[in-house]
């Protein structure tokens, strides 16, 4: 905002704030209000048309648009479910009442009284009666109500973009409508919902750099979790064998379109299933959320037509670099791949194994080519620290993630349940750690202990909510689908 902007925004303010001193002045202080009872809302009106004509109803909203017309004015209100126009006449108000009401700025919250009509044009509306101010607005909305476009305003003030711009509400309702069919989905299909701690004082179940605090009465840091996986498997060596949960998590990593420090996720776990499980319960429940949310099954993505009925492809990560790359890792000779992979830019990995190789390419060339829904299967054992080995390939894992518009959607396993191998993967991930690797994971001996109890074998599986509500909201910005993104506080003057 340049200096002739915030100068004439400031003027607006110091001439709405002398309106609410007049007000209060006059007695008439609209935020002495404490409650406002309504019988009705704009939706309501409109779809009860012409049943309701000539009723009389009592509805209160943000002014968003007013014309004076001398003796009588039209206005629009907005309240939770949508606008209605509104006529207002010095004939039915009387004259210090209108000409309140013609002093009133846009923005400014009011109750109103009236009858349900339809104009000469046909729109439906509401000839009103009586008005009373709820709370007075003292900055304007921007431009004149005619949308706030810069991106940057939006995220850090969300609940002007939400007046603003009336559609970036329809993408938060159908969030919460997707995490109610979330819910539903997984309640018919017999899991438990369940919650686990958010403070940890290890920061296990993914490889993430967390974010540190202190507990003042223990004396001891303790780590927001990256993730509720350990937490989970031990109910189910606990004996439920079911389980859920919905819920935030915290990495202390990078922001982009496809990442926010904090987000939501669903994890669940499935006793005597495998990932081949987790696969058919992904599908069955992306089918469930557009039923629910959408209506159907076919919609566009990113200018993409989706179709969730069409079955999704099942390929192992070394098929799509080959697919995709041409390298195949069916080839031993380490040199030979890395050459093959450096012709093709790829950023090796610091610490040079067939395994870490084949994830680097796939990540690097592969994983924003995936545009319709695929699931990656076999991932190497090297970055799949929690699951369980290939029988007969030792170097890879039961482990898919599945990826839409080259976004990686979710994540699940065959469970490790082998208390030694798991000791043994752990120890690898702490000598990583000193060696450099700060998302590396460390050793959980409780874990490896509950692991001791005996674990069924178990399929598991995470989905990120939040790319999940951008593909279904057809969304290309993680911000776009949070209500409050983090952002980078703006420098004081």
């Amino acid at each position: 905002m340049d200096n002739t902007e915030q100068q004439e925004l400031n003027e607006a303010i110091r001439i709405r704030s002398d309106k609410l001193r007049a007000l209060a002045a006059e007695g008439a202080d609209p935020f002495e209000q404490v409650r406002y009872d309504r019988n009705s809302d704009a939706a309501t009106i409109k779809s009860g048309y012409p049943d309701n004509d000539g009723k009389e109803v009592v509805i209160a909203g943000r002014l968003t648009a007013k014309r004076v017309m001398g003796k009588a004015s039209f206005a629009r209100l907005t309240d939770g479910s949508g606008s209605i126009q509104l006529y207002v006449s010095r004939d039915d108000l009387g004259e210090d009442k209108y000409a309140a009401f013609k002093k009133c700025d846009i923005g400014d919250i009011y109750g109103l009284k009236g009858k349900i009509f339809v104009t000469k044009t046909g729109e439906i509306s509401v000839h009103v009666s009586d008005m009373t101010l709820l709370a007075k607005s003292l900055i304007p909305l921007p431009e004149k109500f005619h949308g706030l476009k810069d991106t940057d305003t939006r995220y850090r003030q969300r609940y002007v973009d939400l007046i603003a711009n009336p559609e970036v509400k329809d993408v938060f309702v159908k969030r919460s409508l997707i995490i109610r069919a979330i819910r539903n989905f997984l309640d018919g299909e017999g899991f438990l919902e369940v919650e686990t701690p958010i403070l940890n004082t290890i920061p296990g179940g993914a490889s993430a750099r967390p974010f540190i605090t202190h507990h003042n009465t223990l004396d001891i840091d303790m780590y927001m979790r990256i993730a509720p996986e350990l937490f989970l498997k031990r109910l189910i060596v606990g004996g439920f064998e079911k389980v859920y949960e919905v819920g935030r998590l915290f990495r202390n990593e990078g922001m982009d379109t496809k990442h926010n420090p904090e987000f939501t996720t669903v994890e669940l776990y499935q006793a005597y299933a495998d990932y081949t499980d987790m696969m058919d319960i992904t599908e069955r429940m992306f089918k469930h959320i557009a039923d629910s949310v959408l209506g159907s099954r076919v919609f566009t993505h990113q200018g993409v037509e989706v179709n969730l009925d069409t079955p999704w492809k099942r390929v192992t990560m070394a098929e799509a670099v080959k697919e995709y790359t041409g390298i195949d890792f069916a080839d031993t000779d380490l040199d030979a791949l890395c050459a093959k992979a450096k012709s093709q830019g790829v950023e090796l990995p610091k610490e040079i194994t067939w395994g870490r190789l084949l994830y680097s390419v796939f990540d690097q060339k592969v994983e924003e080519k995936l545009i319709s829904p695929t699931f990656i299967l076999d991932y190497p054992i090297e970055v799949s620290p929690l699951a369980k080995k290939k029988a007969k390939d030792k170097r890879l894992t039961e482990r898919f993630e599945f990826f839409i518009s080259g976004r990686e959607m979710g994540n699940a396993f065959s469970e490790l349940n082998d208390p030694i191998d798991q000791r043994e993967r752990f120890m690898a991930q702490v000598r990583d750690r000193l060696n450099g690797d700060d998302e590396a994971q460390m050793m959980d001996e409780d874990y490896v202990n509950a692991l001791m109890y005996g674990l069924p074998p178990t399929g598991g599986l995470g989905i990120g909510i939040d790319r999940l509500v951008m593909f279904f909201t057809d969304q290309s910005n993680i911000r776009d689908v949070l209500l409050f993104p983090t952002m980078k506080p703006l420098k004081k003057d």
